[in-house]
């Protein structure tokens, strides 16, 4: 009668404190794909895209950047952290077996309830206990814990993918940058030597009283400012080398091993032309958003489940005696075992604020989803109109350029028939090497372009192709 008025009691406070919980729903809606106005296509990159490109070296960089670099090493560090969390979480779900002993030499009051001849005297008092603690889990707060630590498992291991894109893309766009420089190296080269050439042309006319000072002072100026434009290449190359060296992972030492490259400026990749579908499922920080939204609303059913009773079973068994002598006698053994409930009644309103805190957490893990996504949808948009318009730029300048090498040509042509003066060749030549440093920007700025799109894209990354988090996982063991 007794053990069936307590189970009716017991379950009596199981049912009354459910009514507890709060009502207060998220606030804040996901975005969805299909209000993006996305193309209904695909993009196909490869994970390696930039081998692309068709330059050694950049393929060789890349892979030195990915094997051996301080932000990926901190973004897998993280990814170990939050498996360490899976496993305690995993491990809370599991029966608790622990082993505890003492043995305390303890004087015992004579004006207690100890008998003598203990009362008034000193004995060694030993305790061996095995105790077992399994916590049942009826309202799946420990599932939800294992839930939520899987997603940050997950969120982590993307977070690990989406470093290895920021470092790839890092390394090639540094690497175009290298590039530029040399080819505005080898640009500035030869304006210096056309403009030494007009100089020493300006000499001879002043020698013959056919020139004057001021035009010497310009021809002058206008060397130095050709001196001038490569010594900024030159600069702006050994900072690219140096840039290039840290994101490998390298330091002064490897700067003699970055050679010029050999990127083709007038052949960039081709890239797609249409935003994809499946651009919310391709990039690994959005991914990583969603995860973080799966922690977060994990974390609201934890704390929902604080609200109602937890219920766990405990046994014990062992031995307790006073004396060394008796601790080995089988009436020293002590046991016991039973269910133990803990049930919130009043917490000062703690419980309902954690409550809110997590329904806030996941509106905010929502919203941080949502700004991202349509940034990624911006991005991406702006990535390819800058691809078109970069491409039709550079088109155009090439159409420049063109006309002026054939206006060169007939310059020369009519100074060697003595029906056109060499200072008129000299002008045009000029203005060939300032149109043809012109299209070396616009080249490089293609193919920076496409690299950009190339990340707003995802850079390849295919989650349905592996498992991210234990790909990312195996490369942490």
């Amino acid at each position: 009668m007794t053990r069936g008025v307590g189970i009716a009691a017991l379950a009596a406070v199981l049912l009354s404190s459910c009514a507890a919980v709060p009502h207060d729903p998220p606030r804040v809606a996901q975005v969805q794909p299909a209000a993006l106005g996305l193309a209904a296509t695909s993009a196909p990159i490869a994970q390696d895209w930039w081998t692309a490109f068709g330059d050694p070296q950049l393929d060789r960089l890349v892979t030195m950047g990915l094997a051996d670099n301080p932000s990926l090493d901190r973004a897998l560090a993280r990814v170990r952290m939050a498996q360490g969390t899976l496993g305690v979480r995993r491990g809370d779900q599991l029966p608790q077996v622990t082993l505890d002993g003492q043995s305390i030499y303890q004087r015992f009051s004579n004006r207690a309830v100890y008998p003598r001849p203990y009362a008034g005297n000193a004995y060694p008092l030993s305790t061996v206990q095995a105790n077992l603690s399994w916590n049942l889990d009826l309202f799946g707060r420990q599932r939800a814990l294992v839930a939520g630590a899987r997603a940050d498992v997950a969120a982590t291991a993307l977070d690990a993918a989406a470093a290895r894109l920021t470092v790839s893309t890092s390394i090639a766009q540094a690497y175009v940058g290298l590039a530029r420089a040399d080819q505005l190296i080898r640009v500035a080269d030869s304006f210096v030597a056309t403009r030494r050439q007009a100089l020493g042309f300006i000499n001879s006319r002043i020698r013959n009283k056919l020139a004057s000072q001021f035009e010497l002072r310009q021809g002058e100026t206008l060397l130095a400012e050709a001196d001038q434009a490569r010594t900024r290449a030159l600069a702006q190359r050994e900072l690219l080398v140096h840039a290039l060296a840290a994101l490998v992972g390298r330091g002064a030492d490897f700067y003699p091993q970055i050679t010029n490259p050999r990127l083709a400026f007038d052949a960039p990749p081709v890239v797609p032309d249409l935003l994809p579908a499946d651009l919310l499922g391709r990039r690994p920080d959005l991914l990583a958003g969603q995860a973080r939204i799966d922690s977060a609303a994990a974390g609201r059913r934890v704390a929902r489940a604080d609200f109602l009773p937890n219920v766990n079973i405990q046994a014990l068994a062992g031995f307790t005696a006073l004396g060394l002598g008796n601790f080995f006698d089988l009436g020293a053994r002590t046991y016991g075992a039973g269910p133990a409930i803990h049930v919130p009644i009043f917490e000062g309103g703690k419980l309902k604020a954690q409550y809110q805190g997590a329904t806030a957490a996941l509106d905010e893990a929502v919203a941080a989803y949502d700004d991202a996504v349509l940034g990624a949808v911006r991005d991406s948009a702006d990535a390819l109109t800058q691809v078109r318009a970069s491409d039709q730029d550079a088109a155009a300048q090439r159409r420049v350029v063109a006309g002026l090498r054939e206006t060169v040509r007939l310059d020369q042509v009519r100074v060697s028939t003595g029906l056109g003066s060499q200072l008129d060749s000299i002008d045009a030549g000029f203005r060939l090497l300032e149109a043809e440093q012109a299209l070396v920007g616009l080249q490089s700025d293609a193919l920076t372009r496409r690299i950009q799109l190339i990340a707003a894209l995802g850079g390849g990354f295919n989650p349905s192709s592996q498992s991210t988090a234990a790909a990312l996982a195996d490369k942490t063991s």
